[in-house]
């Protein structure tokens, strides 16, 4: 006679578009223009940059020239993450987005930290800067920061397309403080507030991007989604008629909106058609209450003695 009774429910169907919270999806294609527009903006900071001796204008030539990659790998994540599961990836290409951002945001730390060191030698030798060069170009480049930070607002609950945002709203702010500087200059001539601004914007990437370097490994490691904690969904299930007591609750994201649940569930002998109506009412429950698409269940005889290690919480008399 075999002690469990072991029952998996692959909530298999991939069609996760019943979430409560769904955020509106864009189109790959506005990357595309994104992408068009950054780079002809890059060329025309350098162009400013050299021709202005301006240190903050080459800077961020070099910030926007990474959102070049940044925007081309998410274009790529964005297109993956829409392609179905197979035999490979089994859980389908939802973290392409989560491995996008992850990327970029270390392209983003390396970056920033050059840009700072650059400002720091641009304090030792100070250079004449033109100014009107830094204001025009500056100019431009606000007004394509400006319209694909608006294009992508809508969009800020993706990690994927949140690095995008945060990239060019951080770029739209530089592009301001540019000016401002720049009038400054002209005004006073005072040199150093071009390398103060270098370096105003090379901690303003550094800081956004840890950020994002944080959150992608999360669900890279395998971590719980933040808004849910694994005692809430274990005391949850606990309340189902039938569930004694619930160990080994694991729960992950699969990247984005797409959360799965794995636990082991202590029922009393039952029937087939009893245990049945336990598992769909644990699936249900953490679908409703957790938005977890995903569900893997293994029920087993109560009255054993826990084997488990990580018992949660403790189990109903």
């Amino acid at each position: 006679m075999s002690p469990e009774t072991v029952s998996h429910s692959h909530g298999h169907s991939h069609s996760h578009g019943h979430h409560g919270h769904d955020h509106p999806t864009l189109s790959p294609s506005i990357l595309g223009w994104a992408m068009a527009a950054t780079l002809g903006l890059v060329v025309a900071e350098v162009v400013g940059g050299i021709l202005g001796h301006s240190v903050a204008l080459l800077n961020d030539a070099v910030h926007n020239l990474s959102d070049v990659p940044a925007i081309g790998i998410s274009y790529l994540a964005m297109r993956w993450a829409q392609r179905p599961a197979d035999s490979e990836k089994t859980y389908g290409y939802h973290r392409a987005g989560t491995l996008a951002a992850f990327t970029n945001a270390v392209v983003l730390v390396l970056l920033s930290l050059w840009l700072g060191y650059e400002s720091i030698e641009r304090f030792r030798s100070p250079v004449e800067v033109v100014e009107s060069w830094m204001i025009w170009t500056s100019l431009a480049a606000l007004a394509v920061n400006g319209g694909i930070t608006l294009a992508l607002v809508r969009a800020r609950n993706d990690l994927n397309l949140r690095s995008i945002l945060i990239h060019n709203f951080g770029d739209a702010l530089s592009n301001i403080a540019i000016i401002i500087g720049a009038i400054i200059i002209g005004a006073t001539g005072i040199r150093w507030i071009d390398p103060v601004l270098g370096l105003a914007i090379g901690v303003l990437v550094l800081w956004s991007s840890i950020g994002i370097l944080r959150e992608s490994a999360h669900v890279l490691l395998e971590g719980r989604p933040l808004d849910c904690s694994v005692e809430e969904v274990a005391r949850a299930i606990l309340t189902i008629d039938g569930v004694l007591e619930v160990h080994d609750v694991h729960i992950w994201s699969l990247g984005d909106d797409h959360n799965a649940l794995s636990l082991h569930a202590r029922i009393p002998d039952m029937h087939m058609d009893e245990c049945e109506r336990i598992l769909n009412a644990i699936k249900a429950k953490a679908a409703k209450e957790f938005n977890i698409g995903h569900a893997t269940i293994q029920l087993e005889r109560a009255g054993l003695p826990a084997t488990s290690g990580y018992v949660m919480p403790a189990p109903a008399k």
